[in-house]
């Protein structure tokens, strides 16, 4: 059996072109803020979605409060125990 010969990966052989990539374009102070701006959208989208799980959990308890003892039944049947 012969020994593959190990491939060499893209990215090592781009870097090795030298080309100038968009971060070398860029500014020191504008990579940071772009960096930070995407840190800041993470944190708001975050957010977001915390506050929508939290109203949809609110609202199933606002519809679980006014339903009967035979639509909780219903709903929810033998998922409990038995004590």
């Amino acid at each position: 059996m012969s020994k593959k010969k190990p491939r060499q990966r893209k990215a090592a052989a781009q870097k090795q072109d030298g080309r100038p990539t968009l971060a070398d374009g860029l500014g020191g102070d504008t990579l940071d803020q772009l960096k930070k701006a995407k840190l800041a959208l993470l944190k708001t989208e975050k957010e977001e979605e915390e506050r929508r799980l939290a109203q949809k959990a609110k609202e199933r308890r606002e519809r679980e409060k006014t339903m009967s003892f035979g639509e909780l039944l219903d709903q929810y049947g033998d998922k409990g125990s038995k004590y």
